[in-house]
């Protein structure tokens, strides 16, 4: 999360989350959540689950994995006591994020992420699931509030339009698919990133499996594109990534990303690999803008930062790019972005030092 005080604010969207699930312990939490396959009381212990297992990523500073940390409650459990839960697994993680340092680092499915970031997921799913508890018990007119909000968008969602800027806990709800954006469709799929990576201009957010398979479908992957977009290539792309997960040879982050247009949010392209690095640190990239979106420098841009993010990956030394002789526009964001013409259309740019 972004501010001076992560863990404060975190905190206090613990308290305020308690309050509202306190409130309702006396209904029948057997019922199911709104919009989700639990019930309010399954909702709570996973809530209660993800809050403890991000507290324990930060504090034991783990990459690569999740923990094999299981929370659950006793059977019977009351409403009252899982509310007591979740408060303190709450808690527990703002006092993780106050005791590492701020370039601490542990992963995530989502983008490994700082104190800031896990602060930030925290806040999220207690904003979340508490409205989807109270819902499901009826309890309708119940709103996160919006600084809150607004903290969390800003931190983990850089890929999605606002709704109005007095409303972030609506924006926040079509984010996940809880509610729509005017004048759109709801989402039927979507993710949050704990670490995009960002250029001057743009934001590129990696299109997972889940991602993949909407787009391959004809959907939108999660994103808000431009009238023209998504590209055709980019479904070809989400196709391929599927494909490579099937045969186990999937890796995050090597991949396509989505090229994300900073000042309205819209996906305006893909940019990508084909690949994980070979056993020599080389990897192709390939970059892909949709008609409206070109000549602005957003090819250019979106090289130079996924440039900086693969050369600086463990066994990462070379990107490799092809681009005809009738490409003019590609070889021009080529050149712009550092790589070197080696001839026969192809382009390359080594890690400094190599």
């Amino acid at each position: 999360m972004t501010g001076e005080d992560p863990a404060g604010g975190l905190a206090a969207a613990v308290s305020a989350t308690v309050r509202a699930l306190r409130a309702v312990a006396h209904l029948d939490w057997s019922a199911p959540a709104a919009g989700l396959e639990w019930s309010c009381r399954e909702t709570a212990v996973h809530l209660a689950g993800d809050l403890t297992g991000f507290a324990a990523q930060l504090a034991g500073r783990v990459t690569g994995s999740y923990l094999p940390l299981a929370v659950g409650a006793a059977p019977g459990t009351p409403p009252g006591a899982l509310v007591d839960l979740v408060g303190a697994s709450g808690l527990l993680l703002a006092a993780a994020v106050r005791a590492v340092r701020p370039d601490d680092r542990a992963w995530h499915p989502a983008g490994s992420a700082g104190p800031g970031g896990f602060a930030a997921m925290g806040t999220a799913e207690l904003l979340l699931h508490t409205h989807d508890v109270l819902h499901g018990l009826g309890v309708t007119h119940w709103r996160g509030e919006d600084p809150a909000a607004a903290l969390v968008l800003d931190r983990l969602f850089p890929h999605v339009p606002r709704s109005g800027p007095d409303a972030p806990w609506e924006t926040l709800l079509a984010a996940t698919g809880r509610a729509a954006f005017p004048g759109l469709p709801r989402r039927r799929t979507w993710r949050w990133y704990g670490d995009p990576v960002v250029g001057t201009g743009v934001v590129l957010c990696e299109i997972s499996p889940s991602l993949a398979r909407d787009l391959a479908d004809g959907g939108t992957g999660g994103f808000t594109w431009t009238a023209d977009g998504p590209p055709e290539g980019t479904r070809a792309a989400a196709a391929l990534l599927l494909r490579a997960r099937d045969r186990g040879a999937y890796r995050p982050g090597w991949g396509p990303y989505a090229i994300v247009r900073a000042r309205d949010r819209r996906a305006v392209g893909r940019i990508g690999f084909h690949a994980a690095p070979d056993a020599e640190g080389r990897a192709e990239t390939g970059c892909e803008l949709v008609p409206s979106a070109r000549g602005c420098g957003h090819a250019t841009e979106a090289l130079r930062a996924l440039a900086r993010w693969a050369l600086a990956q463990p066994g990462a030394h070379e990107l490799c790019a092809t681009a005809d002789g009738a490409d003019g526009p590609s070889r021009a964001a080529l050149l712009r972005a550092g790589f070197e013409h080696r001839g026969a259309g192809r382009y390359v740019l080594r890690a400094a030092g190599r």
